[in-house]
């Protein structure tokens, strides 16, 4: 499945792995699993939020690929594959699928095509992701670009300064492009969040969940599609089911463009 000679770091929990348990998939260690229950036990509504975020994934690259005519994407932090991945929604578009987790690379390789690339990148170095061999041979850099940051940043702490990395990442796209990004929250239930967060830190993963006000500093500059920036179940729902609760879910969600 992977390389024998990669360390996986199974000794700890990796965001990818962590979300992959609690959307009820198979990949996953020990320590994401301890670190996953853990979570349900200071927030019971932990498995909300990873599936809102599939959801929202699946109405914002509809939107882009539908409505706005993108048919290129690039996906940071992609974590370990679950359908509907980006290639699922929009078959036809070519997709570079970003994530430092080499476990991510052993189960993605399977799944791409000739329009898929998957890069073992980090978000805290763009330059590394936009001047990649994957990237530079499978998107065009000089055609409009969906950017999908899609429950990432808040795994970004602010000593690594997330709003410079996605406007570098920004910079380096033409205008017509879109950011799509979905964002953790305290907003609603702050002491359950503070607690989850806590449980990552003691573990040496950074989770830093944001205010409304700081979420929307990533899209500084940028023309935003309606609604705005929502909590995921508002974002052009396309359901009648009711939402869960603005609590359970605690994430923003937004999709806007660069003019």
């Amino acid at each position: 499945m992977h390389d024998a000679g990669v360390d996986l770091h199974t000794d700890r929990p990796h965001p990818a792995r962590v979300y992959n348990y609690l959307l009820g998939g198979d990949v996953y260690f020990e320590a994401d699993r301890i670190a996953a229950e853990q979570g349900i036990k200071s927030n019971p509504h932990s498995r909300v939020p990873p599936r809102e975020n599939r959801a929202f994934l699946r109405r914002a690259v509809r939107y882009l690929a539908a409505d706005q005519g993108i048919d290129q994407f690039l996906d940071i932090g992609t974590g370990i594959p679950s359908a509907p991945n980006v290639h699922h929604v929009a078959p036809d578009a070519r997709v570079v699928y970003v994530d430092h987790d080499p476990i991510v690379l052993a189960h993605a390789q399977g799944l791409l095509t000739g329009n898929t690339r998957f890069l073992q990148g980090d978000l805290l170095d763009p330059d590394a992701i936009l001047n990649s061999p994957e990237v530079r041979e499978t998107l065009d850099l000089d055609r409009p670009i969906g950017l999908l940051l899609i429950a990432v940043l808040h795994f970004v702490g602010d000593d690594h300064d997330p709003y410079a990395l996605v406007a570098r990442l920004l910079a380096a796209l033409p205008p017509g492009s879109h950011l799509a990004l979905s964002h953790l929250t305290g907003d609603f239930a702050p002491e359950a969040w503070a607690a989850v967060t806590e449980i990552y830190r003691r573990q040496g993963v950074t989770m830093r969940v944001r205010t409304k006000p700081e979420v929307a500093r990533f899209l500084d500059g940028l023309e935003l599609a309606e609604p705005g920036l929502v909590v995921l179940p508002h974002w052009r729902p396309d359901t009648d089911e009711p939402p869960p609760s603005d609590a359970a879910v605690s994430v923003y969600g937004a999709v806007a463009r660069k003019g």
